[in-house]
């Protein structure tokens, strides 16, 4: 009995956190309700285009769980406000932030880069990087200490949240909004117009310093964790060879896509769905659709570009991709060159699309990996703090969808107008 026992406590490792996704996956199916239209991956970009699917909270459950998340100020979040006036404000506020040359993006990318210090996990040694980058965008001077330390614990909170190992901190959240709305003046490019204030303030901590940081230090990460586990694109990527290092990045975003499932809702009748539903867009089905040997990586499908690919990852110019388009990949590349020119990268640990064990990696000075040793502790370490995590997600995770449709952020918003 005591070897039964032994073994099965040993294979939990093994089959555990994959049974444990799945019951999460159930938790969050019933979030959608009836009125949800998963859009299957041939009409991905048609229903995704369509002027009909301009919807972006009202008249959704998952919404409240999205709002919950990104809470303070996810009714000023870009991403999530409806078509109108002050949507069109917003979106205009955060293109004149992002207007910046590619010399200086990635002069800019460089400077954070080396400052960075190193960490068992790539999302803990990047997102530092992306605060003081999100920072400088905003104020145009070098981030102080208190400044990164606040965004950094705001992001790492609404990440960790996201990733439900972990409970929301409004308190670290609230000290973000404090601090910026005492350095609105400082800003280099004007605020949205229509705006109080503190809507300033959570307008910026929204978008620059939760999404911005939040997204890129996810992407970081997940390219970091690539690299690590393929030595020879690791070594090719030292070379300066800008163009393979582009087919890398877009590898990495099809094979592991930030966005997870979008969702949208119809303001009018579309072709075999009613006005009112809500979509789910599935961006991990898509970028596998089309592609041979699809979980395999491989930079070379990407030698001729992008075009006629299934590959969106910062959605489609039909319908409001993501506003740092252009100012993502070239900053992710240089500040990425700028760390393989100080680090090897090696890494034995589970890499997956949700990346919640934060991308464990070992960094040596370049060309000098670790002992073999240090990487098969590293894979039975990660083994098992996957199974405590699986079961702290399925808890917290049911929690969060609890408490989220409790307080019913985005459907009191609009109750109340």
């Amino acid at each position: 009995m005591l070897i039964l026992l032994a073994l099965f406590v040993l294979s939990l490792p093994w089959w555990l956190p994959g049974r444990v996704v799945a019951l999460r996956l159930l938790v969050f199916e019933r979030v959608n309700g009836e009125e949800t239209v998963a859009v299957p991956v041939d009409r991905f970009r048609e229903v995704y285009s369509h002027p009909a699917a301009s919807g972006r909270s009202r008249g959704a459950a998952l919404s409240d769980l999205f709002w919950y998340w990104l809470s303070p100020g996810a009714d000023l979040h870009q991403e999530h406000l409806e078509p109108g006036e002050r949507y069109d404000a917003v979106a205009a506020a955060t293109r004149g932030f992002l207007t910046v040359s590619k010399t200086e993006i990635e002069a800019l990318a460089v400077r954070c880069a080396r400052r960075a210090t190193p960490a068992y996990r790539l999302r803990d040694l990047a997102m530092p990087v992306w605060a003081e980058f999100s920072y400088e965008l905003v104020f145009g001077e070098r981030c102080p200490a208190e400044a990164r330390a606040l965004i950094t614990a705001n992001a790492d909170d609404v990440v960790t949240a996201l990733k439900c190992t972990g409970l929301r901190h409004m308190d670290r959240r609230d000290r973000l909004t404090a601090y910026l709305e005492t350095r609105l003046d400082d800003v280099r490019h004007p605020l949205p117009e229509g705006l109080t204030r503190h809507e300033q303030a959570l307008y910026l901590q929204g978008v620059f310093f939760n999404t911005a940081v939040v997204q890129m230090a996810e992407a970081t990460a997940h390219l970091g964790m690539v690299l690590a586990q393929h030595k020879e694109t690791q070594a090719r990527a030292r070379t300066g060879d800008d163009r393979f290092l582009d087919q890398v990045i877009n590898e990495t975003f099809r094979l592991y896509p930030l966005f997870g499932v979008a969702h949208r809702i119809t303001r009018g009748d579309m072709p075999d769905i009613p006005e009112g539903s809500v979509l789910c867009f599935n961006y991990p089905d898509f970028h596998r659709a089309g592609f041979p040997d699809p979980d395999r990586f491989d930079p070379a499908r990407f030698e001729h570009g992008v075009r006629d690919l299934n590959h969106i990852p910062f959605g489609v110019a039909a319908n409001r991709p993501c506003p740092a388009w252009r100012v993502a990949p070239i900053a992710l590349r240089a500040a990425c060159r700028e760390l393989l020119g100080r680090w090897e990268f090696s890494s034995s640990a589970r890499h997956t699309r949700s990346l919640p064990n934060r991308g464990p990696c070992l960094l040596t000075p370049a060309g000098s990996p670790p002992p073999a040793w240090r990487l098969r502790v590293m894979a039975v370490r990660d083994r098992w703090e996957d199974v405590w995590r699986s079961l702290v997600q399925l808890v917290l995770g049911a929690y969060m969808v609890w408490d989220a449709r409790r307080q019913a952020l985005c459907a009191r918003h609009f109750g109340d107008r």
